[in-house]
């Protein structure tokens, strides 16, 4: 597991599982590691919990008020028809080929998302469930017994693990996620679990009013959860009165945000929900949380932090090669994929009680402002360092093993060839 781990932290080129064994000097065991990268993907789930309790928890946890998780999917490209899993599926970033589809994987992400005291907010991935097509399950072999669930369902099972082992811990959870999760599929769950949700609205979303909680004379039954009147959104966001203008800190600037706030219900969510309109540059747009006690400042910074997972997909992509293994077996593809989840995650926990001047040195970059916060490659080279640096030290201690030392001294001809 180190050696391997080893390996993917200073893999160079295509990440390919091949470079990880080469970076590693696990050449001559390259057939095992295969073979431990199904097994770990059979495991995602308990190795998970791991990184989350016993990693995660004891640096993250503080005086939140709260703690705030994203969830969102992300695609991984990948080539050849042998491919187990793959499909085709909608190009979220089409880019100026306009590649609507591509083919290759789909993973419904979980991740951590946490205020630095210096760099923002940062995501932390923890877990993913791979998104098979129902027409692409009939392609697996039998022996997997891969049940389909849809995107939504594989959210609520992912929201169903983090309060298993976090919903004892006595901190509120909350969960943001894009508009295309906002259904009732996951809305539900989440309330019986006790989570609040935070996301966006449709402008046409059929919302009600809030029901009377006085039972009138000679009423029997439950008090009613919607109300009888339909809201439009449109029209409360039309009408010129009932704005307020604020200044919030989001994206680590204060801004002056102009909203509107009411209670309503919605059955997607089943009951009541806080509703915030915006006005934005370009029209308006419409944010809720299934807490009604919700404050303006907790929804729309919510909303403005999930852009974390995005940037944590995009460095994925960019610094740890995700979605370049080259596996065809579907368990060794699921644990790839995690391993890089998880590397991102333990390279920004170990990185975070170090000061930028740790973590970079501008001077190799004299363009570059030097009051920029370290980026996740700089964290990543940060570590490289220090592990070469320690190794030098341990090879060169005492008497020194001049085997030891060459095969270092090689190994390095390597990475700089």
């Amino acid at each position: 597991m180190i050696g391997l781990l080893t390996g993917l932290l200073f893999a160079r080129g295509r990440r390919t599982v091949t470079s990880w064994l080469r970076a590693g000097g696990l050449n001559q065991q390259f057939r095992p590691h295969y073979y431990f990268l199904a097994s770990v993907g059979r495991r995602t789930t308990r190795i998970a919990v791991q990184v989350l309790l016993d990693v995660a928890w004891p640096i993250l946890v503080g005086n939140q008020s709260h703690l705030l998780f994203g969830l969102d999917d992300t695609p991984t490209r990948r080539y050849g028809p042998k491919v187990q899993g793959a499909g085709i599926h909608h190009n979220p970033t089409p880019g100026p080929a306009d590649q609507t589809f591509l083919y290759g994987h789909v993973w419904v992400t979980l991740a951590w998302l946490t205020p630095h005291r210096l760099w923002g907010t940062i995501a932390l991935p923890l877990l993913a469930r791979l998104y098979i097509r129902q027409k692409d399950v009939a392609k697996l072999p039998k022996k997997y017994h891969w049940k389909f669930q849809t995107k939504l369902e594989q959210a609520a099972e992912l929201l169903g693990w983090l309060v298993d082992w976090l919903g004892h811990k006595g901190k509120a959870i909350w969960l943001v996620a894009d508009g295309a999760y906002a259904k009732k599929e996951l809305l539900r769950p989440a309330r019986q679990l006790g989570v609040v949700v935070v996301s966006r609205l449709r402008h046409d979303s059929a919302l009600w009013s809030v029901p009377s909680d006085q039972r009138s004379a000679g009423q029997r039954g439950p008090l009613p959860i919607y109300g009888k009147q339909r809201i439009s959104l449109a029209k409360r966001a039309g009408h010129r009165q009932g704005w307020t203008t604020e200044n919030f800190v989001l994206y680590r600037q204060t801004v002056a945000k102009t909203y509107k706030t009411f209670l309503a219900t919605w059955k997607p969510a089943g009951g009541l929900i806080r509703v915030v309109l915006v006005q934005e540059e370009r029209g308006w747009k419409a944010y809720f949380a299934t807490d009604p006690q919700a404050s303006v400042a907790d929804i729309l910074t919510a909303v403005a932090d999930r852009g974390a997972i995005e940037q944590a997909f995009h460095d994925l992509k960019e610094v740890w090669g995700l979605g370049q293994q080259q596996v065809r077996n579907l368990w060794a593809n699921i644990g790839a994929f995690h391993l890089n989840l998880w590397m991102h995650t333990l390279v920004e926990l170990w990185a975070w009680e170090r000061s930028a001047r740790e973590l970079t040195d501008r001077k190799d970059s004299p363009w570059d402002k030097a009051t920029r916060r370290p980026s996740h490659a700089d964290r990543r080279k940060a570590l490289q360092r220090l592990c070469l640096e320690q190794e030098y030290q341990a090879a060169g201690s005492g008497e020194g093993d001049p085997g030891r030392i060459r095969r270092l001294t090689r190994r390095l001809l390597k990475m700089v060839a």
